[in-house]
């Protein structure tokens, strides 16, 4: 049971991910509203920038969907522990660039602590 809502919960966030990243492919300038204050929307570096990170978010989503349909749920959860690290790297991010706590901790702080609660699904289930 453990593991079916690990996996459950695992296949939304691949999704999420891979639909997050192709919007900010779509629109590198959507990828500006996840906690950076006076991002510069307008320089095409920028844009670039936003533009491979989307490319990362979509292989991440993928690479999550893959292991959900062949891994074993020890390898999907080992996978879902080390991949909380991107939310609270982008986290730190937020913080250091002051912007708000709210999205800092509310949006890349809980999907990284929804990731290591997965995890634990995934290794006792």
């Amino acid at each position: 049971m453990l593991i079916n809502i690990g996996n459950v919960l695992t296949g939304l966030i691949g999704v999420a991910v891979v639909l997050m990243g192709a919007n900010a492919f779509r629109a590198p300038q959507a990828a500006a509203g996840f906690g950076i204050p006076d991002t510069p929307t307008g320089d095409r570096t920028f844009q670039a920038w936003l533009t491979v990170k989307a490319v990362r978010d979509i292989a991440m989503g993928l690479s999550t969907l893959i292991l959900l349909a062949g891994a074993t749920p020890h390898l999907l959860g080992s996978f879902m522990l080390a991949a909380a690290v991107i939310p609270v790297g982008d986290a730190l991010i937020v913080l250091r660039s002051n912007g708000p706590k709210a999205t800092a901790y509310g949006v890349h702080g809980a999907t990284a602590v929804a990731m290591l609660v997965i995890s634990v699904l995934l290794f006792v289930g």
